[in-house]
Formats: structure tokens, C-alpha cells, sequence
């Protein structure tokens, strides 16, 4: 498990998780590698290919992971880079069949930044149909080539808005995020005055109406992006949420050993 960017999520379900699948995993840290400056990409993927029977990487640039997976000759998941954040959206999938009964047909509207968790819920609505709104500030828009790819599928109806409280209305799931991910800190004060319309409080999900679930990836910004009392409210679902990073993940581990 490489991690350039620390957490608590990532690490502790995937080394837990295959621990219980009967393996065993080992951390390493920013300061354990250094991957690409005391040790290119390349060479970390081969000669870790050797020891290990699946690599795991969280890292800041998408780069590194693509690079991880063409030079590593074992398989290699994503376990988030500043582009995208696929095992989290697996979880998240798992997390609303179970709750809302299906992922097909539902409508999904993610309010905040326009960032990884945006692009990975576009990826998947390029495969499985479902209705995804995203609603950001002007600027802080998802990437427009993985937009169009989506649009382009013609799988689910996508929808990019400024107007959180019109996205919010019918939905069966509003999603926040952090304003400020890892990397952006600096720009947090300035953040929190651009998106200060985008918080989500219980007015916004009174909008969505009652049925309306609430998921947050975590960690959760309290009194920023969400609210203490959506987020403690009986709708909010991000505990079974994050509990599902875990089994959602171990079926990814079972899948590439083609167990």
C-alpha cells in the first residue's frame, strides 16, 4: 500500500480488509519511498511486483498511478489520485443499492467542488444509467473532457448546474465533499466565501424532500460543506457509507486475484 497522500479510510479498510481475506498488507508511507525522487515509478512498480501479489496506491498526481499499472506486473488499484477516487464510488454504489433498493434510475446530486469524487460519479454514469446533477460555483466545474465522455455514452442524464437548491429537488441521494481537499488548504478561507451558497444544511435537504438520503465520503468539514444536524440526522447515511469502503474494496481485491 503506496500513500503519498495520508488517511485513515484508505488504509485502515484496505489493510484490515485483506487481512480478513487472509492476507496481509504493508504500509508505506510519503517518507517510506518517495516515489519519484528517491526512486522513479517505473522501477518502484517492478521491483515491488515481486514481493507483493496486488499493489495499492493513493497518490496526488493521476500520472503516477497510470504509471504504477503500466510498469507493475501485478494488478494495481486506484486508491485515489487529484483525479479520481474509484473505490470510493464502488462504495458509495454498494451504499445506495442497499438503502435506496437500486443505483439504476436514481437521482444522484453532488453539491460542492467539482473535483475527484465528481469525476469518479461520471465515470460511473458513463456505464450504469442513472440521473447525476452536479451543483458548483461557476470556476469550480468538473473536468469537461470526462463530462462529455458521460454525456457522450448516452447512458444516464448528466447535469452540471450553479443552482443547488433546483438540483436538489427529486433526489434520492444529495452528496457533499470537502470545499478544500489535501493540496488546496491554502485556499480554504477563500473556499468557504465562493461556496457558501453550497453548504448543506437541512433546508436544502427539506428541498430534496423527505425520502432524500444523505452521503458525505469523509472527512466532513462540520459547519462548513454540511451541517452538524444533516449530518447526525436519521436520512444521513455516511457511517454504512464508510463501512462499505471496505467490502466494496475487499470484492476489487477478490475480482483482480480472480477469486
Amino acid at each position: 500500500m503506496i500513500f503519498t497522500k495520508p488517511s485513515m479510510r484508505t488504509r485502515v479498510s484496505f489493510e484490515t480488509g485483506f487481512t480478513l481475506l487472509g492476507g496481509h498488507a504493508i504500509y508505506l508511507g510519503p517518507d517510506d519511498i518517495q516515489m519519484g525522487k528517491r526512486e522513479e515509478t517505473r522501477d518502484i512498480a517492478r521491483v515491488l511486483s515481486r514481493y507483493n501479489d496486488i499493489i495499492m496506491a493513493r497518490v496526488f498526481a493521476h500520472q503516477d498511478i497510470l504509471d504504477l499499472a503500466k510498469y507493475a506486473t501485478v494488478p494495481v488499484i486506484n486508491g485515489l489520485t487529484d483525479y479520481n477516487h474509484p473505490c470510493q464510488i464502488m462504495a458509495d454504489a454498494l451504499t445506495i443499492i442497499e438503502h435506496v433498493g437500486r443505483l439504476e434510475g436514481t437521482k444522484v446530486v453532488y453539491v460542492g467542488d467539482g473535483n475527484n469524487i465528481v469525476h469518479s460519479w461520471l465515470l460511473l454514469a458513463s456505464v450504469i444509467p442513472f440521473h447525476f446533477v452536479c451543483a458548483c460555483p461557476k470556476g469550480f466545474e468538473p473536468d469537461e473532457k470526462t463530462v462529455q465522455k458521460a454525456q457522450k455514452a448516452g447512458i444516464s442524464k448528466i447535469e452540471i448546474t450553479d443552482d443547488p437548491k433546483e438540483a436538489v429537488r427529486g433526489a434520492d441521494v444529495v452528496y457533499s465533499d470537502v470545499w478544500a481537499s489535501m493540496g488546496q488548504k491554502e485556499e480554504a478561507a477563500y473556499r468557504r466565501q465562493v461556496f457558501k451558497e453550497f453548504q448543506v444544511d437541512q433546508s436544502l435537504m427539506n428541498l430534496a424532500g423527505p425520502k432524500a438520503f444523505f452521503m458525505h465520503c469523509l472527512p466532513a468539514e462540520r459547519g462548513v460543506e454540511v451541517t452538524d444536524e444533516v449530518i447526525e440526522a436519521p436520512n444521513s447515511i455516511v457511517f454504512p457509507q464508510a463501512e462499505n469502503r471496505l467490502h466494496a474494496q475487499n470484492a476489487i481485491m477478490l475480482h483482480v486475484l480472480g477469486k
